[in-house]
């Protein structure tokens, strides 16, 4: 009977020993990387939670940012992405890190819908955004006030909840979804564990790709592309207007210009609505400070809407892109691929803070005031006050912000048909588009 020699023995334990080194590594490296991502998981869900709820305090607590309607569409986006970082986010945080799930079928299908809902309502909210920068900037006063009324306005919102219904709980809890493809979902969820009481399979068919996935990207990023295209072009012509009449009053002019300011009323009566007010200046060399501060403004302008866009489009054209792809190729995408895209979508609702409300002056002082308990360094500055300024306040406009229009007579330049030029100090464009 043969038996192992010394040699043979010794490197069977060498060999041994070397599976169970390796083996604790890749344990060690494993618990690690659990570790690691359950830390970075949790920031994400924390800075969500934290900067949404930020936003909506700071509505609570000022109410002067109530005023203003945009508020409304920032406030209820804040909203959408606080439930998905705290109904959503935490049980794909878990499923992530664990491999399993261990809620049932049943709340498998509701965390989907719940999933689907709100990051489709949080994109709707985004949209209704870009329309209405879109009608305060590029439209005139009296055109916002007719467009955005407070009942438009809350049908606009009631559509941003209603309408991710129809693609989420409806479609999945019937598993409209699932038509055609049953096989393919049995065989994931024998992959992954046997059934949704072990795993959260979730797949979905053609149509569905499609529809659902033009309803909550598609349209709405057509419609933002379109808004924010016209609000860029509309603030380089304020910028070559200004540039033209900056150009203009720096030669020596003599005379007068008749400035006619336009500004709503506080009054409740409908005959006092709208005052007018001319004085005379001086020269139209007076206008180069509010020159520059415009030509700023709408640098920054332009910067922002980049920023949006390109955030917007980074963190969710990944995933519908392949959402639509992957029922065409067999569903061949790696599910690593897929967690990849969809929690870069989730890191969405934690920039739209920052992209919507942290870039405004009048939530950033709110959010002083409130992060600094009430300290009146922060607080909001009351009616300016002509002893200390030495000059009138700026009005407030039709749709709550600072217009002015003036209308500079000046010899021998060539302005509009009416040989005026026209220049529009908004101060809402200004908080809106993030101007600092």
């Amino acid at each position: 009977m043969a038996t192992a020699s010394p040699q043979h023995l010794l490197d069977d334990i060498i060999n041994t020993e070397q599976q169970q080194q390796q083996e604790q590594q890749q344990e060690f490296l494993s618990s690690l990387e659990t570790i690691v991502l359950t830390i970075f998981l949790t920031i994400i869900i924390i800075m969500t939670v934290f900067g949404n709820l930020l936003v909506m305090v700071a509505l609570c607590k000022d109410r002067h940012l109530r005023k203003k309607k945009t508020n409304y569409f920032i406030v209820s986006l804040a909203f959408a992405d606080l439930l998905v970082a705290l109904v959503v986010m935490p049980f794909a945080a878990i499923e992530l890190t664990t491999g399993q799930w261990r809620y049932g079928e049943i709340f498998c299908l509701v965390r989907t819908s719940l999933d689907v809902l709100l990051t489709t309502a949080s994109i709707l909210h985004l949209c209704c955004i870009a329309l209405d920068r879109y009608y305060a900037i590029c439209c005139q006063p009296l055109v916002y006030r007719h467009k955005m009324t407070p009942l438009r306005v809350a049908v606009m919102l009631g559509s941003c909840w209603l309408i991710p219904t129809f693609i989420s709980f409806l479609p999945i809890m019937q598993s409209w979804n699932a038509i055609g493809i049953e096989d393919i979902i049995e065989e994931r969820q024998a992959l992954a564990g046997g059934s949704n009481d072990t795993s959260c399979v979730f797949l979905v068919n053609q149509p569905y790709a499609l529809i659902c996935s033009a309803v909550a990207f598609y349209v709405p990023l057509a419609l933002m592309v379109l808004a924010y295209q016209r609000i860029y072009v509309t603030a380089m012509s304020h910028a070559r207007q200004i540039e033209t009449l900056q150009r203009a009053g720096s030669a020596p002019i003599s005379g007068t210009a008749p400035v006619i300011t336009v500004r709503s009323s506080t009054s409740s009566d409908p005959s006092e609505h709208y005052r007018l007010r001319t004085t005379m200046v001086s020269s139209s060399l007076e206008q180069a400070p509010i020159a520059n501060s415009r030509m700023r403004v709408e640098t920054k302008a332009a910067k922002t809407l980049a920023v949006i866009m390109g955030c917007f489009c980074l963190c969710w054209a990944p995933f519908f892109i392949t959402n639509v792809v992957d029922p065409f190729i067999h569903y061949s995408v790696p599910w690593q691929l897929w967690t990849a895209w969809l929690w870069l979508g989730y890191i969405n609702s934690g920039l739209n803070p920052f992209l919507y409300a942290f870039l405004n002056r009048a939530f950033r002082r709110a959010f002083l005031m409130i992060l600094c308990c009430g300290d009146e360094r922060y607080a909001r500055q009351g009616s300016c006050s002509y002893r200390q300024t030495h000059r009138p306040c700026s009005p407030p406009s039709v749709n709550g912000t600072s217009m002015a229009l003036r209308l500079s007579f000046l010899p021998n330049r060539s302005y509009s048909d009416n040989g005026q030029t026209i220049l529009a100090n908004d101060q809402e464009s200004q908080d809106s588009l993030g101007a600092r």
